[in-house]
């Protein structure tokens, strides 16, 4: 971002967006590039978490999912984030003893079609057990990853028979690599699974000095207030954000409760009182963990607003700047000198771009036009 006196280059190409709303662009903070937009190929037929896991379990090994087709689907992936008004994203992608690192190679090779025109971050995703003897497989596969070059160290400590030694596991690798750690925590409804605590007290006695993300957090929205607040301290003082993943848990969690259904989110209000990085992803984009979703942020935003009680400028700020902050990079402010990552929408302001997602939006990463849309209605009245 420059000073709107200084004049521009020659050359410089001049957009002209009077009466656009200018905003910081949006993040995408947790995707699954490497399920994305596979709904018609897998269905889920209960719906729910561990039926999901099993279907698409008995589809990878029943060789459905090539690595051209994966390439393709998330080219189609990032294509449809950008176009909303994307410019930031981190994709969790499956790593496991049976198929290696494969995922991540196709990942890869989807990433170098967006150099310079999307920042994309790869976590290592790793199937479990990794602890024990059984876990020996997939924490080969989780040394190949890292070798074949992922960002992130991920994996998901309540599917482990043991969540503490998974999350020891998971630290080890990234001190070893130089890595930050993403994991999927305490995505379940039950109480007794508290795995974010664990997490803050091991990274605050190990000291380890590089980001921590805890997403999902279901558990911790089932927690009396005062363990709440207790509980947040905690991933506080440890310097953990956390990232509540609306869509997915709205549709995940609660199916076998006939009243009062939770809503599958984390404890918002305690974790923001006690200072910690609060940002939101969409996670599952139309496959066996989300049926829907349009890969608009916009969606998570909105969901948060009706479902997690945020103001709308707040939630847009969780689905932007935040989520800038908690993928380490630098937040956009309409000040001189800031990353000209920004987002024009036809909107008088963040709460109406909010309700009515509108389509026209222009997209700018690093001062540059990367994506672009423009929508037209025409009502056919008699009138």
């Amino acid at each position: 971002v420059s000073d709107s006196s200084t004049p521009p280059d020659d050359g410089t190409t001049i957009d002209d967006l009077e009466g656009w709303l200018i905003l910081p662009a949006l993040a995408e903070p947790h995707a699954h590039l490497d399920k994305a937009l596979t709904a018609e190929m897998v269905p889920n037929p209960n719906g729910d978490l561990d039926s999901g896991h099993e279907a698409w379990t008995a589809a990878a090994q029943a060789g459905k999912f090539t690595h051209e087709g994966m390439v393709a689907r998330a080219i189609h992936a990032i294509d449809l984030l950008m176009v909303h008004g994307v410019t930031a994203i981190r994709s969790h992608v499956n790593v496991g003893g049976d198929f290696g690192a494969r995922n991540v190679a196709a990942m890869q090779e989807a990433r170098s079609h967006f150099e310079g025109l999307v920042d994309i971050q790869l976590v290592a995703l790793t199937v479990t057990p990794i602890t024990g003897t059984e876990g020996s497989p997939n924490r080969a596969a989780l040394a190949e990853a890292i070798e074949v070059g992922v960002d992130l160290i991920g994996g998901a400590p309540n599917f482990d028979t043991n969540p503490s030694r998974f999350i020891s596991t998971a630290l080890d690798a990234a001190t070893d690599a130089g890595l930050g750690v993403d994991l999927h925590v305490d995505e379940t409804l039950d109480p007794s699974s508290l795995d974010v605590l664990e997490l803050a007290r091991q990274v605050q006695n190990r000291g380890f000095e590089h980001q921590v993300v805890a997403s999902h957090c279901v558990s911790l929205g089932m927690q009396t207030p005062k363990v709440q607040a207790e509980v947040a301290r905690e991933i506080s003082e440890a310097g953990i954000a956390v990232f509540p993943l609306p869509q997915t848990n709205l549709f995940l969690q609660g199916r076998d409760l006939s009243s009062a259904t939770p809503r599958g989110l984390t404890a918002l209000r305690a974790l923001q009182d006690a200072g910690v990085l609060v940002a939101a992803g969409a996670d599952n984009v139309q496959d066996i963990y989300n049926q829907v979703g349009r890969s608009d942020p916009l969606e998570t935003a909105a969901l948060l607003v009706m479902a997690g009680h945020q103001l709308a400028d707040d939630a847009y700020r969780m689905v932007s700047n935040d989520a800038r902050e908690g993928l380490g990079l630098a937040r956009v402010e309409l000040t001189p000198g800031a990353p000209a990552d920004l987002l024009a929408i036809n909107a008088v302001s963040p709460r109406e771009a909010i309700a009515d997602a509108p389509m026209s939006r222009r997209v700018y990463h690093l001062g540059e036009l990367v994506a672009s849309a423009d929508q037209w209605t025409q009502v056919h009245r008699a009138d």
